[in-house]
């Protein structure tokens, strides 16, 4: 009797097998089962053709996007495939598009994608393990900084049969892995062969995805076309998307010019960022008025992530958290809101607001289980307060915020000497507020006009797209607005965004250079989590200490996408959790 109990505790110990399947979610059960047809977000049978013409405002020099150097267009992700495909119904789930299915065991510590027989490039030639394989490798050796996070977590990739790749993890708990590789861009190894992959190119790479360039100009335009025999058009995880049989973007190098071109019908479709176009920019709009034209709010439920002024921590101005804290107390959200925004605008409270990652109140029990253990690394207010962005009476000048700050940067070391903020040696506090767009002129001056007021000479420079983006990756900057995006399942990419080994890497998203030990476990404990409950407790913890670091100034966030379109098209009656599907759409 002892020997049977014991084999068949020893029976129960061992992990269930892993069994191929047709996708994978972060945490919890699929939504979709296997055989099914059409994702609900769609309509399955949407007519095909027409051109969608588009407004693109980056002068574009470069169709490889996988690099650090160059910029490539908007679009250029039409051409490619990845093994699998996110739901936008769900937090964090994946179909498999060029793998056929996934398999992993309960630990995640590997995982195998078999391969669709009739997964090809656009020259058709099949997609291979090799292919799969060379991809990894080429992007985690000359890519973009970023995959090398991203792919960090992988010991070896491996070929284990004539469809199926293996990819064995490094040991730890890194359980998003299997998905993150389901987003890997398959890449021709027999086209990249003989080819500097690392260098800028203006010849349209071979690709497998559902358009491929046709024509373009650098820097005017480029047109994609839809592959006709796309491989993948009657796949579940494809019906119902890309329903244009053109698709382009116009270079407009100022948004004000892009928005009248829209209005002249030049283009189709405007995604917009600004309120005050939003407010009052349509109101000459003809064919609004008369109903040719539409304007339309669509709500989501995805995280805000974060949106602000993002301070240089090479800097030594900016290292001490005083006084950064005191700059925030500078910026006046309340006024901004009433007399640029429209009122359009909720101020940003956290790292991954408008969801259930967002911290909120005081941390409880499950996560100072977490945060205990750092306490004197992080700041105190993270156990005793809740972190809440300031709030002035919207008459622009913030006196009560002024005041708090000028007792800050006292207690750093600063002092007022003839109208100047100086320090201990006389030097003066002086930096710069680095734009690559014209519109954030007007939400950067009324802050120096306020930091004024504390004798700090800010400066406001627009400089164009190209020594925008070299000066950020170079890390040659005071101030810049920054954004992060955040989704509902947050994992690997944190460790881009925040820990100290991203700090000095270039084109990585830690752009700040934070370097905190504390941060460092946290952004671990997060990619690690074993659920979803864990998950929540975990990344809030990380909310408050990035919160309560003064890493950067919050600014602002709306819940829902805001498009205007020329109202030829039709589209599906429901949006997703994830928001708008512009590639959902079709021509009436």
């Amino acid at each position: 009797m002892r020997i049977l109990a014991f084999l068949l505790a020893l029976l129960l110990a061992v992990p269930a097998a892993a069994e191929p399947r047709h996708g994978l979610a972060m945490h919890g059960a699929l939504k979709y089962p296997a055989g099914f047809s059409h994702f609900d977000f769609v309509v399955p049978n949407a007519p095909k053709g027409g051109e969608l013409k588009l407004a693109d405002t980056d002068p574009f020099d470069s169709f490889n996007p996988y690099i650090a150097k160059g910029q490539s267009p908007d679009g250029i992700g039409l051409a490619y495939d990845t093994l699998m495909v996110s739901s936008d119904d769900e937090p964090f789930s994946m179909y498999g598009l060029v793998a056929e299915s996934v398999e992993t065991p309960p630990d995640r510590s590997w995982v195998i994608f078999t391969l669709r027989r009739e997964a090809r490039f656009h020259d058709g030639r099949g997609v291979t393990p090799e292919d799969v394989i060379f991809s990894l490798d080429i992007l985690r050796t000359k890519g973009a900084p970023s995959y090398r996070f991203y792919y960090a977590g992988i010991e070896r990739a491996e070929k284990v049969g004539e469809r199926a790749v293996k990819f064995t993890f490094k040991p730890g708990d890194n359980r998003e892995m299997p998905l993150i590789l389901g987003e890997l861009p398959i890449l021709p190894k027999h086209y990249w062969q003989g080819r500097a992959f690392e260098e800028t190119t203006l010849e349209p790479p071979l690709s497998s995805g559902p358009y491929r360039v046709a024509k373009f100009e650098p820097g005017r335009f480029v047109t994609y076309e839809r592959v006709k025999d796309y491989w993948a058009k009657d796949l579940p995880v494809r019906k119902g998307q890309f329903n244009f049989d053109r698709v382009r973007y116009d270079v407009y190098r100022d948004s004000t010019v892009a928005l009248e071109a829209l209005k002249a019908g030049e283009y189709d479709i405007r995604p917009e960022n600004e309120a005050k176009k939003w407010a009052s920019g349509y109101q000459d709009w003809a064919a609004l008025k008369d109903g040719r034209a539409r304007k339309e709010n669509f709500a989501h439920q995805r995280p805000a992530g974060m949106q602000g002024f993002a301070f240089n921590l090479r800097r030594p101005l900016f290292t001490d958290i005083r006084v950064r804290e005191a700059l925030g107390l500078a910026f006046d959200f309340e006024w901004a809101n009433r007399t640029l925004f429209s009122g359009q605008y909720t101020r940003t409270q956290s790292y991954f607001d408008n969801s259930e990652l967002a911290a909120k109140g005081l941390p409880d029990a499950a996560e100072l289980k977490i945060l205990e253990p750092l306490r004197g690394q992080i700041p105190d207010a993270v156990f005793t307060s809740e972190f809440r962005s300031p709030v002035t009476d919207g008459t622009g000048y913030a006196r009560a915020n002024l005041k708090r700050a000028v007792a800050l940067l006292e207690a750093a070391g600063w002092q007022v000497v003839d109208g100047r903020l100086v320090d201990g040696a006389g030097q003066p506090f002086v930096f710069e507020v680095l734009l690559n767009s014209p519109a954030f002129e007007r939400i950067a001056l009324p802050w120096v006009r306020n930091l004024a007021r504390l004798g700090i000479e800010a400066t406001v420079r627009t400089v164009d797209s190209t020594q925008y983006v070299n000066r950020v990756r170079g890390h040659d900057f005071d101030v810049i607005v920054m954004s992060w995006g955040a989704s509902l399942s947050p994992g690997n990419e944190q460790a881009s965004y925040w820990t100290s080994q991203a700090a000095e890497q270039k084109g990585a998203r830690n752009v700040g250079g934070i370097k905190n030990p504390a941060i460092d476990r946290l952004v671990e404990s997060v990619i690690s989590a074993p659920d979803r409950d864990s998950l929540v407790t975990r990344t809030r913890a990380l909310d408050r200490v990035l919160l309560w670091n003064h890493y950067v100034v919050p600014q602002w966030h709306i819940p829902y996408d805001r498009v205007a379109f020329w109202d030829k098209f039709g589209m599906p009656k429901s949006v997703p959790m994830k928001g708008w599907q512009m590639h959902t759409w079709w021509m009436k």
